[in-house]
């Protein structure tokens, strides 16, 4: 879309929607910031010049730069579990959490800057990073109730899938470092990474005496 048309199409909007859109447009800014710059660096001057705003329309949304840090992770986390939940199409629930893990490695390539946002946050905005943790652990033990209700799942309290959902979290963030990440960019994850996931969920790394691997 040209200049020109950005222009003639946010003159069109009302101006709860352009508030939106302004304040969404300083998000996409501080994750391009913050991911090449790190907190430390993200300064209000650096954000606006990114979003092609003033100073002042900053404050017209967020209070001071701390604000904005805080709600961050937070945003692009929701955005996550959105993608996510539009990548997940199947009814099985083994099958379903395979999806939620490729498609995280989706998500991480569209948006490259998140490992670092994630990594920083808890220094930098330990509000936003412990919102973030809260929204990803809810909706995730959600998930995993309904997959119990529906007989996929045996034997796992509450509490136990909230442990189960921090580990699962974990483990992408540290396959992601070792294969996705790279001087290049993000890339796409080997296949191999996938099939082990898809193994661990399915069939547990463990089995009972006597139990055999069924496919």
């Amino acid at each position: 879309m040209t200049q020109v048309d950005t222009t003639a199409k946010v003159t069109k909007l009302n101006r709860v929607e352009r508030n939106a859109w302004t304040k969404q447009k300083i998000f996409d800014a501080a994750t391009k910031v913050v991911g090449k710059y790190g907190y430390a660096e993200a300064s209000v001057a650096r954000i606006t010049e990114q979003a092609g705003v003033a100073q002042g329309t900053f404050y017209n949304h967020f209070e001071n730069r701390q604000e904005l840090l805080d709600q961050l992770l937070p945003k692009i986390g929701l955005d996550m579990v959105e993608f996510i939940r539009a990548r997940t199409g199947t009814a099985d629930a083994a099958r379903q959490e395979i999806e939620r893990f490729a498609a995280f490695f989706d998500f991480i390539r569209e948006v490259p800057e998140f490992l670092r946002i994630l990594n920083e946050a808890e220094f930098f905005a330990p509000t936003g990073y412990l919102k973030h943790l809260d929204n990803i652990s809810t909706a995730y033990v959600r998930i995993l109730r309904r997959a119990r209700l529906a007989g996929a799942i045996e034997d796992y309290s509450d509490e136990e899938f909230e442990a189960i959902v921090h580990m699962l979290m974990g483990s992408r963030g540290y396959l992601s470092r070792r294969y996705s990440y790279s001087a290049e960019g993000v890339t796409a994850v080997p296949e191999h990474v996938i099939s082990a996931y898809r193994k661990l969920m399915t069939r547990g790394l463990f089995n009972a005496p006597g139990d055999q691997d069924k496919p």
